[in-house]
């Protein structure tokens, strides 16, 4: 983690270790909204801003940050379920520091119960570990679950937004604001989540700083609520470049009709790695594939990975020599 960012953390923690657990957090934040503190963000609208065959792209070698290919990387988009990799790196950056527990237990709330869209149907008053929830916001994308492990983290959504957008501006997404947790279209009176390529870039290369989250961005398919008879769903993952692009292991998708289709896809191979922002595609086809197409160009960009040593021949005791 670079040094703003563990400044910025450690400033918050001392925040909350002096003060009750999160919820006392939200209530010390500002009272503007987040539209009141937002830059200027595109207006909302009905119809789609997606582009054939994008809205804008960037591929980036994940450990430097070099572009290796953009193409209107600054483009303002609507991330939608692409955000949830921000929920992602809080609650990991969270459990870093040691504010929660991935084996803490969340109970569902009725607001988190009624979130639409994409979802695992949480109920009033179910409890589940941070770690299975965290399964379920990754993999099946569920709304439901990122309010519910908003509201654990920072005790209710707007709060955690605000960290949301507090931790974009420590790495650097100056065109990036978040008004959600989930990214699901603005209701009446709300503004839609902006960023562009190279701002969700950064936030992807943070990310995997953190090892333990390609263990959700790389499942495909996992049982929830699997001791529970007639109520397990099987999460189903919407990146469809997992298992078909060598080397990809995440990282997450996102889609509504005024969006578009996007895509943030990471690969590794012979320990190089390539990250890959597709914002705003017309159909999800063209999405995967110019996804693919960047991180095959991304890898080509890159220096030959260095070749592998030769085994070392097996060391022999020194002997002394005869006389």
């Amino acid at each position: 983690m670079n040094s703003r960012a563990l400044t910025w953390w450690l400033a918050l923690l001392c925040v909350l270790a002096a003060a009750t657990p999160l919820p006392a957090w939200a209530a010390a934040r500002s009272t503007k909204s987040p539209s009141e503190r937002a830059p200027s963000t595109p207006a909302k609208a009905r119809t789609s801003i997606a582009r054939d065959p994008y809205l804008g792209a960037i591929v980036i070698e994940a450990g430097s940050g070099q572009v290796l290919f953009e193409d209107q990387a600054d483009a303002q988009g609507y991330p939608a379920s692409m955000l949830k990799l921000m929920d992602l790196l809080v609650v990991l950056e969270m459990a870093q520091y040691g504010r929660l527990s991935l084996q803490d237990t969340v109970t569902v709330s009725a607001r988190a119960s009624k979130v639409g869209g994409s979802q695992v149907w949480l109920a009033e008053n179910e409890v589940f570990t941070v770690d299975e929830l965290l399964y379920a916001l990754m993999v099946q994308s569920a709304n439901d679950a990122a309010l519910a492990l908003a509201e654990k983290v920072a005790g209710t959504p707007e709060g955690f937004v605000e960290l949301m957008n507090r931790r974009a501006r420590t790495l650097g997404m100056t065109n990036t604001v978040f008004h959600s947790v989930h990214g699901l279209p603005p209701g009446a009176g709300q503004q839609h989540d902006v960023t562009t390529p190279r701002d969700f870039a950064r936030l992807c290369r943070e990310v995997l700083r953190h090892p333990e989250a390609l263990r959700y961005t790389s499942t495909r398919e996992r049982p929830f609520r699997a001791n529970v008879p007639g109520k397990t769903v099987v999460l189903r993952t919407h990146n469809h470049l997992l298992g078909a692009v060598e080397g990809c292991d995440g990282l997450k998708t996102g889609y509504f009709s005024d969006a578009g289709y996007s895509l943030a896809a990471t690969a590794s191979r012979n320990g190089q790695r390539v990250v890959a922002v597709v914002l705003g595609s017309t159909t999800w086809k063209v999405r995967d594939a110019k996804a693919t197409e960047l991180i095959a160009k991304g890898f080509l960009a890159l220096p030959p990975a260095p070749a592998a040593l030769p085994a070392a021949a097996t060391n022999k005791p020194l002997t002394a020599p005869k006389a």
